[in-house]
């Protein structure tokens, strides 16, 4: 299973959440950005339905496949 971690850290002046190395929008606090957090991890772990995506990647080549609605990642807030 994959694993996704949302990390709070200090940025742009305020609190964000960091996934992957990008970053959400700023929060005035650090609870903000936790509470934000986690509400993206809830989404994250949640069940959706069976759908064919397309997607791009770092070399710009596009790739087709089946994106299975309960193959959910392990997703995680840490401060």
């Amino acid at each position: 299973m994959t694993k996704v971690t949302y990390e709070i850290v200090p940025h742009d002046g305020g609190w964000a959440y960091r996934v992957n190395g990008t970053y959400s929008e700023p929060f005035a606090s650090q609870e903000e950005a936790h509470s934000a957090a986690e509400r993206a991890a809830a989404e994250q772990r949640t069940p959706g339905a069976t759908e064919g995506i397309s997607w791009e990647d770092d070399r710009g080549r596009w790739h087709s496949e089946v994106a299975q609605g309960n193959d959910r990642p392990d997703a995680e807030v840490e401060d």
